[in-house]
């Protein structure tokens, strides 16, 4: 019965992601060398709606519900949305604010007024906030396969 409990309680606890410290990798991984692309040069980066590599950034928010996606810091005040590959691996909240290198794939996407609500809601906007987004949205997303905490 001990086993049972202890198991289950382990599985649990693999599900929920681990800390966001210092050299902690999430997905596939990655590390900080070779080729890194600013989040705020990716477009320029970005051929027939498509880039292939490492970015690096800021996180500035991330989804309050699972942490099933995470946006980076522009020094535009414009954010980049990050998603994971094939939904296998979520970020924990207390990534925020850290400095984070991403390998992946970038892609311009079409976001529909929907799924721009729901991200908002997912991110604890208000009500008000919510009802303001009115129209889709073209943009560069980020779908990351590994994540490294710097």
């Amino acid at each position: 019965m001990v086993f049972i409990v202890v198991f289950v309680a382990g599985v649990v606890h693999a599900q929920d992601p681990v800390s966001a410290q210092k050299g902690v990798t999430y997905g596939s991984g990655t590390n900080k060398e070779g080729d890194l692309v600013s989040s705020d040069l990716l477009p320029s980066r970005i051929q027939q709606d498509k880039y292939v590599g490492k970015i690096t950034g800021k996180v500035v928010e991330v989804c309050q519900e699972k942490g099933c996606w995470m946006k980076l810091q522009k020094s535009d005040g414009a954010h980049l949305m990050v998603k994971f590959k094939d939904y296998k691996f979520f970020m924990p909240k207390d990534i925020l604010g850290k400095e984070v290198v991403l390998e992946g794939q970038a892609v311009v996407k079409q976001v529909s007024v929907e799924q721009l609500k729901h991200y908002a809601k997912d991110g604890g906007k208000t009500e008000e906030e919510i009802e303001k987004i009115k129209e889709s949205k073209r943009e560069v997303q980020f779908i990351a396969a590994g994540v490294l905490v710097l």
